[in-house]
This record gives structure tokens, C-alpha cells and sequence, in this order.
């Protein structure tokens, strides 16, 4: 059947799936069916609807490798949105390593906006119909979260860029110890000679924040130090941080640890307030390795990430997952690595 334009790409993001369904006096669930389930048409309706897909330049390819193969190539990523003025440089980064995993395996990252919630699941919904995704990689994980249950129920393969903080464990995930990373830098602190080590962390219940405080307390403990009156929280955000930071500071803090590069740059903020050098009158350690760290005077010492592994992980679970769906659940819990830069140095205290 010839085509009708001569530009098919222009024309084939013009068409949807209902203008698909019109052309061939079909419902938008029988076109949905022809390419994620033909087997439950009529040979005449499927042929008819195909061949109007093939006519109209309606993902023909896609369609067409589906109907072959079963599998779209495709692998669904919920894009959560950025509180304003805030940028996700960790979450970019992860997405670039995953993106570049999932090519090299023959698989491309179909991204979609995923609002946090109940109403997130739409867009998933959306995917398996339209799309038909072979699975999907989830971030942002959180206390509460239904994603997990919602694709397992429907045997949809998936992975996770964090562990379930609340409930049943559910399906594949990848993580970071943060508690390993901040335990990391107060065993630093401890060898330069710090005493009083505070922590700068995110309100209680973040599950990820919650690691990273617990790694601060365990640390403290093993040597004896004390942690009550040590620990403030903020939200992600400097000016606030800023303000966090300061009881610890008055109480006598020497060093401080925080839960993101985020609440550092904060703490950065609160000593030059106080016209106090990060580095040389306070000690400072970040989280994320966040580029910024590096181009701060003075640098930044942090905790990075290994996100080029959590992609390729992520990957290979997923693709595991995907070819044996009955196989137990695989968790994989990856160790940060301490990044030292000029904001931590020796005391006298």
C-alpha cells in the first residue's frame, strides 16, 4: 500500500494511535492489540490494521519488530520532576551511564515524565499499551512507594536505582551504601585528629537520608564520640542549609558531614558568614561528588558515587530478569568511594 507523504518522519509524529484506529474502523484497544497482542484478533482485522499502521507511517518498524520478535528494544524511564531552581547533576549522570549500557546491549531508554504518587503510574500504563516496553528501570525510590507492586503484579520486568525503605522487599534493585560512604568520612576525620563531628543531614524519614545518617551515628560510636546535640537536618536546598548548619557550629563543631553536596555548599555559606575558612577552621565533607565539588574554593572533599557501575547493574539485572522471570530476586549494594579534596585538613581541637 503506497504512502501518502513524502516525508515520513514529519507524518508519522503527527499520527496516533486513534488516528490509526479511525482509518481502520477499528477501537483504539484492537490497534493497541495488533501490537502488543495480535494473536487475540481475527487474522482480517489484524492483517486490515496492520497494513493501515504500515500506511501511515505509525511506528512501522517498531511495530513490525515487536510482531517478530516480541520484544520493542525498549526500556521505560520515569523522569521525576526538579524542585525549581534545583539540578539533579547525580540523576544525569546515572541516566547517561544507563543510556549508553542499555545500547551497547541493543536496547534504547524510552524516557517519560513520572510524577511522583499514584498518578506516576499512568505513564507506565501508558507505555505497556502504546509502547509495549519489555521493562522498566525505576529512581527516586521512596517510604511508600507503589511502583514495585504495581509492575510485579502485572509480571513486568524491572529494576530499581535504590532499595525499597518501607514493607516487602520487592524485585531487582541496585544501591549505594551511603552509610558506608559517611562512615568512610568520619573514620577520616577520626585519623586527622577530630572530636566533634556533626552531621548536616536531610529531615528524617528519606530513606537515602536516613542511610547516610545511620553510617555518621555507627561511625561515632565505634569511637566513642558523642552524637547527641551533633546531628541537624535540612531540606536540599543552601539558604536553608545554611541556616541548619549553625547551632552545630555554635555548639563547637570541628568537622561536618552532610547528606548531599547541596547541604555542604550551605555549610560553605554559614562559615564564610562567619568569615571561618572550610578546610582550615572547619572541616567539611560533601556527598555525590556533585561537578561542583571540584571547582569550589576550597575543593570539596566527598563521597562519589559509582553510577557507571549502578547503570551497567541496573542493566544486566534487568536483562537477566527479562529472559528468566521466575529467578529469585537479585539486590546488588555497591560501595562509594571517599573523594578527598582541601575542605578537610587535621585539628588542633
Amino acid at each position: 500500500m503506497p504512502r501518502s507523504s513524502n516525508n515520513p518522519a514529519t507524518k508519522a509524529a503527527s499520527v496516533t494511535l486513534a488516528t490509526v484506529a479511525r482509518r481502520a474502523g477499528v477501537s483504539p484497544q484492537t490497534v493497541s492489540n495488533a501490537l502488543n497482542s495480535p494473536e487475540l484478533l481475527r487474522p482480517e482485522t489484524l492483517d486490515r490494521v496492520l497494513r493501515t499502521i504500515d500506511e501511515l507511517g505509525y511506528r512501522p518498524h517498531r511495530a513490525a519488530q515487536t510482531l517478530r520478535t516480541r520484544s520493542s528494544k525498549l526500556i521505560g524511564y520515569g523522569i521525576r520532576p526538579t524542585a525549581p531552581g534545583a539540578s539533579a547533576p547525580v540523576m544525569d549522570r546515572f541516566l547517561h551511564a544507563l543510556s549508553q549500557t542499555a545500547d551497547e546491549a541493543g536496547y534504547r531508554i524510552l524516557l517519560f515524565a513520572s510524577p511522583p504518587g499514584g498518578a506516576g503510574l499512568d505513564g507506565y500504563e501508558e507505555l505497556l499499551d502504546l509502547h509495549s516496553v519489555d521493562g522498566f528501570v525505576l529512581s527516586g525510590t521512596e517510604r511508600g512507594d507503589q511502583r514495585q507492586a504495581w509492575l510485579e503484579k502485572r509480571g513486568v520486568p524491572f529494576v530499581a536505582f535504590g532499595r525499597m525503605w518501607s514493607g516487602r522487599q520487592i524485585g531487582d534493585w541496585v544501591d549505594v551504601d551511603g552509610a558506608s560512604g559517611t562512615d568512610a568520612a568520619v573514620e577520616h576525620l577520626v585519623g586527622l585528629g577530630h572530636r566533634r563531628i556533626a552531621f548536616l543531614g536531610w529531615p528524617r524519614g528519606s530513606g537515602v537520608g536516613d542511610d547516610r545518617a545511620e553510617g555518621w551515628q555507627r561511625a561515632m560510636r565505634r569511637h566513642g564520640l558523642p552524637v547527641r546535640g551533633r546531628r541537624a537536618q535540612s531540606v536540599d536546598d543552601i539558604a536553608s542549609a545554611q541556616d541548619a548548619v549553625g547551632p552545630l557550629l555554635d555548639a563547637g563543631a570541628t568537622a561536618v558531614v552532610t547528606a548531599s553536596d547541596m547541604l555542604a555548599l550551605g555549610c560553605y555559606h554559614a562559615l564564610r558568614e562567619r568569615r571561618a575558612v572550610p578546610g582550615t577552621d572547619i572541616a567539611v565533607v560533601g556527598f555525590d561528588d556533585n561537578p561542583m565539588a571540584a571547582l569550589l574554593s576550597p575543593g570539596l572533599s566527598t563521597v562519589a558515587q559509582p553510577l557507571e557501575a549502578v547503570g551497567r547493574e541496573c542493566v544486566r539485572l534487568l536483562l537477566a530478569r527479562m529472559s528468566e522471570a521466575g529467578a529469585p530476586p537479585e539486590r546488588v549494594l555497591l560501595e562509594p568511594s571517599l573523594v578527598l579534596r582541601d575542605s578537610t585538613s587535621a585539628s588542633d581541637a
